[in-house]
């Protein structure tokens, strides 16, 4: 099956579909030719998508707007209740492709448009209903910091590193995505300097949940995608609404919106069942019902 969508600044996001991978490609109609960018797989409830851009895994337009197309088919998709984001290689990915920065003679709105994609991007991965765990395996930079951050749970191979570098390229970005996870003296030092934030370090500022050799990374994160998607899908897509949306409003107003969602959920055959099989002392089998 191909699924075409019509994506902004003319770019077409083509996806192909075969057993549980896919391939997302990327044509310019000015160009006619398409380039695979990301990779999808999908296996037992949980996908994983591939940044695979090399050399460093930067993101042209093209990219963002394929990042945007593939999150939001995760949403939908019943077959998928969690999803991990790495890149391939030793790098998450360096950010902006520089190569094909907007000058200051290209056309009207096209600044505009190049940041649309990349809020787009970001906000598919922080709205997707599915959880996302970044598998961090290699330095994530201005826009791959971007990318990281707005996943639920981050998880850092050893030779990883956060930064943002924009300050020395002419640039600004990422300050407010620093804000909720680093102090307000470290996001400030971020961004005036552009210095590096080890794996380690960002372990000791709990900003990732482990900081392991590269060579078992995918490993822990497809254990922690597996204890997700073992859970009630229904549960899950609430929870994760409820991560995204209170943090944005007072506690009272956020402890009731959970309230809400809590009274949502009891009502599915899925908390039935959960609460049954912990009566019966077994493993509940969920339906997403």
């Amino acid at each position: 099956m191909q699924i075409t969508l019509v994506m902004a600044a003319q770019l077409r996001v083509t996806r192909w579909t075969g057993g549980g991978a896919a391939a997302w490609s990327t044509s310019n109609p000015q160009h006619g030719r398409a380039r695979v960018m990301l990779r999808l797989d999908v296996a037992d409830h949980i996908a994983v998508v591939t940044i695979d851009h090399p050399p460093v895994n930067a993101q042209p337009p093209e990219l963002m707007a394929e990042m945007t197309a593939i999150f939001d088919s995760l949403s939908d998709r019943d077959d998928v209740r969690v999803a991990i984001l790495t890149g391939t290689g030793r790098m998450f990915s360096a950010g902006a492709d520089l190569k094909n920065r907007p000058g200051p003679d290209a056309p009207p709105g096209t600044m505009w448009s190049r940041m649309r994609l990349a809020r787009e991007a970001m906000y598919s991965i922080m709205e997707c209903r599915k959880p996302v765990i970044a598998a961090i395996n290699g330095p994530a930079i201005g826009a791959g910091f971007g990318l990281a951050s707005v996943c639920d749970i981050l998880v850092a191979s050893d030779n990883a590193y956060l930064s943002l570098p924009e300050i020395d390229v002419g640039l600004m970005g990422g300050v407010r995505h620093a804000m909720r996870l680093f102090p307000h003296s470290l996001v400030s030092k971020m961004v005036l300097t552009g210095c590096r934030v080890s794996g380690e370090e960002l372990l000791q500022y709990r900003v990732v949940d482990a900081c392991l050799p590269l060579e078992k990374l995918m490993d822990h994160c497809m254990d922690l995608a597996r204890t997700i998607a073992a859970k009630s899908p229904l549960a899950i897509a609430l929870a994760k609404d409820a991560l995204v949306t209170v943090g944005n409003l007072s506690i009272r107003d956020g402890y009731r919106y959970e309230q809400s969602n809590t009274v949502r959920l009891s009502r599915t055959e899925d908390a039935v069942e959960a609460r049954t099989a912990v009566l019966e002392k077994r493993a509940p089998v969920f339906k997403g019902r």
